[in-house]
Parts: structure tokens; sequence; C-alpha cells
């Protein structure tokens, strides 16, 4: 079994389900509202989880009742909270989502206790493989990138400046195509994979500048593509680590999307392998 450690964020979402996404300054009424586990870190680690992967999840949440919520799903499907800091003095991290009935969402995210992880937190080092993303604190991120010596996915999101160390560690980086415009030429900086995302136009996977393989995803019905991303980057690192060969395991990331983005809610979204592997047979 591929063993994966993340180091990424836990959130709690407050999703409201909209008739549109509102225009600025402008009060949508007559939302659903409903509150599903999240953040980045534990997406992808409840989603490799279920694609069948042992995955230890390095993270920080609040002494409060939102993260009771926010972990429940991880305990549930046996995702390994050992390095799990429980931060006293600050609260979970919180995710405001709107969502159109497209699955089109808007995002605004209050970090509380993911931005306090300490750059000295423990990474256990004998994993197949490293995700991490940016919405937690950048020298974390660098620290984790220069201790650990295997398979390392960088998943650049939200967009925002990152140490050049890490995209030049990364034999994986992850972008979807909003984010590869932010960082433009900086992805040159990259010696590994670079995965791009375009949404239901599926991806592709280049390395230095030049195409390794183009996928697009089964057509599904959208409901919310919150947590789609997540699945796509865990899929396509367990898929790589696993020995895939990169179009294949860029099929593979696309399914995971694509059935990830037929659900509403991040973690309840995510696909177990069987379904993937379904999707893809039709």
């Amino acid at each position: 079994m591929v063993e994966i450690v993340v180091v990424g964020s836990v959130n709690l979402d407050l999703s409201a389900a909209v008739g549109r996404l509102p225009e600025p300054g402008e009060t949508i009424t007559g939302a659903t509202l409903s509150r599903f586990p999240g953040g980045k870190g534990a997406n992808q680690a409840l989603a490799a989880r279920r694609l069948g992967a042992d995955v230890q999840l390095v993270a920080c949440v609040g002494e409060d009742s939102a993260a009771a919520e926010a972990l429940a799903l991880l305990r549930a499907d046996g995702v390994d909270l050992s390095h799990l800091q429980v931060l006293p003095g600050s609260p979970t991290g919180i995710a405001l989502i709107c969502v159109a009935p497209s699955g089109e969402n808007q995002i605004v995210v209050a970090p509380g206790a993911n931005a306090a992880m300490d750059p000295g937190a423990l990474i256990p080092g004998s994993a197949d493989a490293l995700i991490c993303q940016l919405e937690i604190p950048a020298d974390v991120i660098v620290q984790a990138a220069s201790r650990f010596r295997g398979f390392f996915c960088a998943n650049l999101a939200p967009a925002k400046e990152v140490d050049a160390t890490v995209l030049q560690r990364a034999d994986l980086v992850i972008v979807n195509e909003t984010e590869a415009a932010w960082f433009g030429d900086t992805l040159e900086a990259c010696d590994g994979l670079v995965a791009t995302t375009y949404g239901s136009r599926g991806a592709s996977l280049r390395q230095g500048g030049a195409l390794v393989a183009e996928a697009e995803p089964p057509a599904v019905k959208a409901v919310d593509t919150v947590g789609a991303g997540d699945a796509f980057t865990a899929a396509l690192t367990v898929a790589l680590v696993e020995g895939q060969e990169p179009a294949e395991a860029l099929r593979f990331a696309c399914a995971a999307g694509a059935v990830a983005a037929t659900r509403a809610g991040a973690q309840p979204s995510l696909p177990a392998r069987e379904e993937v592997q379904r999707l893809l047979r039709q």
C-alpha cells in the first residue's frame, strides 16, 4: 500500500447553496446552509485514503467544537491523526462558501489554527510521498520540502508567493488555470512535472515546458466543484507513486475530480477508488 503524508490545512466549511453567485456589494437571500469538513490538506488526505493509500495528516486545529466536526470524516475513514496539533489559543479554520447551481463557487477562508502551524512540526520521513498546499505558512512548506526525501507534490493553491526552492524540489506541481496564470513564468523554475487543470476541459501534464500528457474527464453533471481539485491532486499523486504511466495517471486523476464534482460538500464528495475505476470503465 502506498504511504502518503499530507501537511496542510483543516477547515470547517460553511457552504451556502444559492440561486446564483452575488455581484460585489450585492446581497443574495434564499440560500440553504450546510456544514462540511474541509480544508485542502484534510481534503487531500481523505481523498488519498479513499483511493487506497495509507495516510498521515500533519495539521493544526483549535480547541473548539468546530474541530470535532472538521475531523469527523478523517477519523471515520482511518486517516492517521497522530501528528495533529490542537492549539488552545487559536480557532479551527473556517471557510465561507457560496455554491451556484452550476457548481461554480466563491470561497473566503479564515485560517485560524492553520496559520499558526509550527515550521518545526514533525514530518514523518518514511512515507512514499508528501503533499503540501498553500493554506499553511510558507516556512512550514519550505521546511517540509527540505526534510522529506520521497516524492514531493506541491499543490500551489490558493495562489500566493512561494519560495523558489519548493518549486525546484517538487517532483509534481499542480495548479488550476487561474493559478497557472498567476504564477506565470515562475512555473518554469519547476524541474519536475507540472499539472494544470482546466475544469470540465480536463488537464495537462508538462515537464520542462514540453507536453507529457493530456486528458479529459468523463462527462458528468456538476453539482459542487468544491473538493474536485483536491480529489485530482490526491489521485494524481497516488497514481504516479504507484507507478502508473503519466497519461494513465492523469486520466485517473481527471476521473476522480469528475466524481467529486457530482456531489455536494468537499469531503462527502471525495470518491472511493472503485467509483473512479467504474467511471473510467464507462
